[in-house]
């Protein structure tokens, strides 16, 4: 999954992101992936998963809050 190609990524943060920067941004606009990076360094490393296990993962976090 580390040959994604995010140059047309379009990253945007989640509105309950707060405002101390410690933040995360996603790119749900590439084909059949989802890129999760730290908006802190955004020309690091960067976190490739397919859309199945992006909405795996958002549908746990969910569960977990009840």
């Amino acid at each position: 999954m580390s040959n994604a190609d995010l140059s047309r990524a379009v990253w945007h943060k989640s509105s309950h992101s707060g405002q101390n920067g410690n933040c995360v941004e996603v790119a749900t606009n590439l084909p059949g992936v989802v890129a999760v990076r730290d908006s802190k360094d955004p020309d690091g490393p960067v976190l490739v998963v397919t859309s199945e296990q992006w909405r795996g993962f958002v549908a746990a976090l969910s569960s977990a809050r009840g």
